[in-house]
């Protein structure tokens, strides 16, 4: 995805980016520009700083919140010390200055494209659920879903380890830790929360089934 409001740059990139065998998407303006840059077709961001309606910046900010794995590199005349570390310091993986080289921001690409694929995954997707460990959002069957922070870290050990019978005794480790009393009955408490809160009249409810005498399991 290429943002920027210069048709020279924009017929440029894209005329090169394609001939180097990428798929180039392109908006001319931040307003437009960041809608683009949320679907889930887009790979990587070329960004300039100075665009009409909504700025770089700001739209460097909302990927960084909303898409915190989306490589965005910033291409742009302010080449500055200051605003190249303002730039990195925002969120940018890369930041080139104009005037460019085609060829340097090719390879430049290709490396962001190839540490984002060797990754980690930081997004769980299992029985309608989607858990972003890093912006700590859950959505279920497209709902927003609230969380507090024990209910989401036992969500997140769950999907974990789809299908597997988990005994308590594990999961009071895994989420509250090895000093825990196992005397409490915490775990069958924060289990009917997630129950209650994965599931609704307009949504097919999350199983986190009751093994007798064993413990508990997410089926996916």
């Amino acid at each position: 995805m290429v943002i920027e409001d210069e048709p020279g740059i924009v017929d440029f990139l894209q005329r090169g980016l394609t001939a180097a065998g990428f798929r180039v998407r392109s908006a001319g303006d931040g307003d437009s520009g960041l809608r683009l840059a949320l679907s889930d077709r887009v790979d990587l961001v070329v960004l300039d700083l100075m665009l009409p309606g909504r700025s770089g910046v700001e739209i460097l900010a909302e990927l960084v919140e909303q898409r915190p794995g989306l490589p965005v590199i910033v291409l742009t005349a302010r080449g500055e010390v200051e605003d190249r570390i303002a730039g990195l310091h925002g969120g940018a993986v890369d930041y080139v200055v104009k005037p460019f080289v085609l060829a340097e921001l090719d390879a430049r690409i290709r490396a962001q494209l190839r540490a984002a694929r060797q990754a980690p995954a930081t997004t769980l997707r299992r029985a309608g659920v989607s858990l972003d460990l890093l912006s700590r959002r859950v959505t279920h069957e497209d709902h927003p879903v609230r969380l507090t922070t024990t209910e989401f870290d036992l969500l997140a050990y769950f999907m974990n380890n789809p299908g597997r019978v988990l005994s308590r005794q594990q999961i009071q480790r895994a989420v509250w830790g090895y000093d825990h009393d196992p005397a409490t009955n915490n775990v069958d408490v924060y289990v009917g929360y997630l129950r209650r809160k994965l599931s609704g009249r307009d949504r097919e409810p999350v199983r986190i089934t009751t093994v007798r005498s064993r413990g508990y399991r997410f089926e996916d």
